[in-house]
């Protein structure tokens, strides 16, 4: 096995369309957002012969705690290979030669991988023979929750928790409740949104990020992301007599209560695959179900756009009992829509510089503040 360097983008997509595991972390699309950010980037692709094995975007992170590679929801492998815990292992130590020597050029002080594997015992046995410890702190989620959005709508809702159902048909029945997608105030040509609604996204996104003392993504993070996943469009299914029409891989949805914006969420549709990346909500109205009914809509839509999966993003572990833990209300909120849950091999960090414990009791204390 040997690495070299992905520098088509066609090669890169193609290849992940024949992952079962994956996410838009994978994408390249988010490779060119992490550029925008101002991150160093290598898409690095494992091959036996003239066969590719294996994708891992990898990029740099400088912060106060430190500067390390990262590897966000990697390695990715071709399906036919991704259930042999040898080839893993072997794609893994392929990769991480090669990850060395970039970390130690760039002078980073360790590796760190949030793998997209399943968390079992042999999965994390291939981590700890090739020398990983466990991190302190996770960036990406490590255990997901996941709906399939194949069967047809009303099996859908008969699926969800009695109470989230009862919910969304409350909201369809109220007239003063209406959700709609971006562009939001302005008009725009087909395909296109309008930067702005992440600003009024960003407005609800503070005051949740104050109410629930957490540091919220900068208003540049927003746009940058945006900007990164729209302008590939995609068709969408031609639905009750409405024109085809063709939209980017990201929308913003928006929730009104009496004409006001009480609810909004950001959605990114890749690879048949929906992800409900952001979400803002106010408690001004707490009896309004405005959010359950924006929540189905982006369902219905990624139902249009030919997703199979629709993925609610980051849930509380399960070792987290009782309503303690901060994401306790929201992973009520994203299971009672149906689905599964998803857990992954817990991020793993390298050591390769003694700097490293300094980042360690940084994170570690991070979390311990944010109750995690």
């Amino acid at each position: 096995m040997e690495v070299k360097e992905i520098k088509d983008k066609n090669t890169w997509e193609n290849f992940l369309l024949g992952c079962e595991e994956k996410t838009f972390l994978d994408s390249w699309n988010w490779g060119e957002f992490q550029r925008n950010m101002g991150n160093k980037i290598w898409r690095f692709g494992v091959f036996e012969g003239a066969k590719l094995l294996s994708v891992a975007l990898a990029f740099q992170i400088q912060a106060r705690r430190g500067t390390f590679l990262f590897v966000p929801h990697g390695p990715a492998s071709a399906t036919t290979s991704a259930g042999n815990p040898n080839i893993k292992y072997e794609i893994l130590k392929t990769l991480l030669e090669e990850l060395k020597n970039l970390a130690k050029k760039e002078n980073c002080s360790f590796i760190r991988i949030s793998p997209i594997w399943e968390r079992d015992e042999e999965n994390t046995k291939v981590f700890k023979d090739l020398g990983f410890r466990d991190a302190p702190i996770h960036i990406h989620p490590e255990v997901t929750w996941e709906s399939d959005i194949t069967p047809l709508e009303e099996d859908l809702l008969m699926n969800m928790r009695k109470t989230t159902r009862y919910l969304i048909k409350q909201a369809q029945k109220n007239k003063d409740v209406k959700v709609y997608q971006s562009p939001a105030f302005a008009e725009a040509s087909a395909g296109r949104q309008d930067l702005k609604d992440i600003e009024i996204f960003n407005k609800l996104y503070q005051e949740v990020a104050g109410r629930h003392h957490f540091i919220p993504f900068p208003l540049d993070y927003l746009k940058n992301e945006f900007s990164a996943f729209n302008p590939d469009h995609q068709p969408i299914q031609q639905v009750q007599g409405c024109p085809e029409r063709a939209e980017g891989q990201i929308s913003i949805f928006f929730g009104k209560y009496k004409n006001e914006i009480i609810s909004s969420g950001i959605f990114i549709f890749w690879q048949n695959i929906a992800f409900y990346h952001h979400g803002a909500s106010l408690l001004k109205y707490p009896k309004i179900p405005v959010s359950y009914l924006l929540q189905w809509e982006a369902i219905r839509e990624a139902k249009k756009r030919a997703c199979k999966v629709f993925n609610f993003w980051g849930i509380a572990p399960p070792s987290s009992t009782g309503g303690g833990h901060p994401w306790a209300g929201l992973t009520l909120f994203k299971m009672g829509f149906g689905g599964y849950k998803k857990e992954y091999v817990k991020t793993q960090d390298l050591l390769l510089s003694k700097k490293y414990w300094l980042t360690y009791l940084f994170e570690k204390l991070r979390k311990t503040k944010r109750g995690l």
